[in-house]
Parts: structure tokens; C-alpha cells; sequence
């Protein structure tokens, strides 16, 4: 299995979906918190659900287990806390929800699934830490930043 991990930001529609598609995803997991009120129109939950079946063929799974808290969140972005402190309560709070169980029940039979937030680079972005510790939990997963 390959976990994918993608940010839409500083992409365009084109350009993300095309990614998406080349890469054979078929399965797009959103794991942000809030997936409704976006910059980036095409990819509210609504608009992204149909742009990935109709463009790239695949299904779309947003569940906030995936996702931090809104205090994590706003402590990091409020710079309460720094990104070690991040990962430290992130990770905790996955292995709390026991979120390979989670996964391992979305996942059914994809070969394919990507990981998505906002971020555009992965270094300092919750799907980087999720797609981490997945591997970890998982025999013969492959992760990859598109």
C-alpha cells in the first residue's frame, strides 16, 4: 500500500488533480478539521467529493479523528506552543483514538490513498505525523509527499 500525503495550497485545480490522477489515488482520505470553509474552492467537501469521483475516479473520506484538536490547532497557530510540542500532543492524541483501527476500517480495499490538508509542503503539517505513524502501525506501507 502507498499512503499518499497531499496540501492543496499554492496549487491550482488543475494541478492537484492532475497529481492525484497520474498517481492512481483512489481513495482520498481529508483529514482536516474543518473541510467546509476553505480558500480553495475545490476542495470544500461537497465540491471535492464529486471533482474526485468525476475527474480522478476515486471515493473521498473526511473523518476528524484524523485531525488535531481546535486547541492543539490554535496553540500551534497562536504560537502557545512551538511544532515539537505539536507533534508531541498530536501524536498522543492518535494513538488515544487509536486511529490505525480508524484507517485500517476506512481503507478497505485500496491500494492507493491519500492523505490531504492545506498545508503545501508536508514538514510542518498533521498528515506528515499521521502518514508517519501509519507506516509504523502497518506492514508494507510506502509513504510519499506529492
Amino acid at each position: 500500500m502507498i499512503i499518499f500525503t497531499i496540501g492543496f495550497a499554492q496549487k491550482s485545480a488543475e494541478k492537484f488533480f492532475q497529481i492525484l490522477k497520474e498517481n492512481n489515488v483512489e481513495c482520498l482520505i481529508d483529514v482536516r478539521l474543518n473541510n467546509v470553509s476553505q480558500l480553495a474552492g475545490f476542495t470544500k467537501s461537497k465540491d471535492l467529493q464529486y471533482f474526485l469521483k468525476t475527474i480522478v475516479d476515486a471515493d473521498y473520506i473526511h473523518n476528524i479523528k484524523y485531525a488535531p484538536t481546535k486547541d492543539i490547532l490554535d496553540d500551534y497557530k497562536k504560537n502557545k506552543i512551538s511544532w515539537l510540542e505539536y507533534e508531541i500532543k498530536y501524536r498522543k492524541l492518535i494513538e488515544s483514538r487509536k486511529i490505525e483501527q480508524i484507517f485500517k476500517n476506512d481503507i478497505k480495499n485500496y491500494n492507493n490513498v491519500c492523505l490531504l490538508c492545506s498545508e503545501p509542503l508536508p514538514q510542518n503539517c498533521h498528515r506528515r505525523l499521521l502518514a508517519e505513524y501509519l507506516k509504523k502501525q502497518f506492514n508494507k506501507v510506502e509513504v510519499k509527499h506529492l
